[in-house]
């Protein structure tokens, strides 16, 4: 079938991208899905750092590649082999699919999956299947997703069922910014009774961090930024304290539990530096792969502290009840049906 979509045709252009214009938005011919895989029409999309990592070469992906990958839309065509979707039902999209199969899978969530991460790496579905051309042209898929288009074809992987009482602007953010502002804090934060939750940077992905904390109920819920904007909007959403990085370091604030969610490596100093005695660090930001911050390696032995990456979060397998999570992944589950 023919679609449209936005086509990244080369990575690390000059800026400003509207002169260099590395995106093109094109018609494209799509492959019917295979057995394992899915057709849906894109509802809404999100516009994700991750993506402009890839366009200003940040993060190296093969080109030409259909970009996005925070989406929500409508099923509307079935492989064979998937049985627990329903034509008309309302799906959001997973940035990393996971075979249920490798060694990485059997951790419950916490590495991600080896096959789903050379397949994103490659830009195809897993299966190593491209489902897109253009003049006879293979187009890359990313992140098993490519949802800034009218339609897109994924593994059965790669979507979550959703309500269709959820609007489908907020469905597409769950499958990135809720799914990993949210999972920092309830997979790797996991604050206690009592305690208080930073959040620093309050981007798509820190605020998902803060209304996470802010409904847990736990503690303070604190933010952080150097936008004014944010933090007046982080008001509004709930956060007991707002702060600039500079206030942070000048009133010495801290929590016992921090997350790091700017992608910056002047954000992650001033996570760890803010990061209570016993707590923990979550960080979650991508940086450029040549940043780099300076810490004190002391503080992690002599303060007791913690500095953790963002656990991975996989749907339940194609065949397995959410209701009864025999996918053995219960709180993951939980978080995203």
């Amino acid at each position: 079938m023919k679609i449209t979509g936005a086509v990244l045709e080369e990575i690390g252009l000059e800026r400003p991208y509207a002169e260099s214009k590395p995106l093109n938005i094109t018609e494209l011919e799509l492959d019917d899905p295979g057995p394992d895989e899915v057709l849906i029409r894109i509802r809404a999309a999100g516009l994700c750092h991750s993506d402009l990592s890839v366009v200003d070469g940040n993060r190296v992906r093969p080109t030409p590649m259909l970009l996005g990958h925070e989406a929500s839309g409508v099923v509307e065509k079935v492989g064979e082999n998937v049985t627990d979707l329903s034509v008309g039902e309302q799906v959001t999209t997973v940035f990393l699919p996971r075979c249920g199969e490798c060694k990485n899978c059997l951790t419950d969530g916490k590495l991600p999956c080896t096959p789903g991460t050379a397949a994103n790496n490659h830009g195809v579905l897993i299966g190593d299947h491209v489902r897109l051309h253009r003049g006879g042209e293979d187009v890359r898929h990313h992140l098993g997703v490519s949802g800034f288009a009218t339609h897109a074809v994924l593994n059965r992987q790669s979507v979550v069922p959703i309500g269709d009482d959820v609007p489908a602007d907020v469905a597409a953010v769950l499958g990135c910014a809720v799914l990993t502002g949210g999972g920092a804090v309830l997979n790797a934060g996991q604050p206690e009774d009592g305690d208080a939750v930073m959040v620093v940077g309050l981007g798509g992905v820190g605020m998902a961090a803060l209304i996470t904390a802010i409904s847990l109920d736990k503690g303070t819920v604190i933010g952080v930024d150097a936008n004014a904007e944010k933090l007046e909007r982080a008001t509004e959403l709930g956060a007991d304290e707002v702060y600039t990085p500079a206030e942070v370091a000048e009133q010495g604030i801290k929590a016992p539990v921090v997350i790091e969610a700017a992608g910056h490596p002047k954000a992650f100093e001033t996570a760890v530096a803010a990061t209570d005695v016993g707590g923990m660090t979550v960080t979650v930001g991508l940086p450029s792969p040549d940043a780099r911050s300076s810490i004190s390696p002391l503080i992690l032995t002599a303060e007791a502290r913690t500095i953790k990456v963002l656990t991975w979060v996989r749907p339940c397998p194609p065949g397995t009840s959410r209701s009864t999570h025999s996918c053995g992944a219960r709180e993951n589950c939980r978080s995203r049906s």
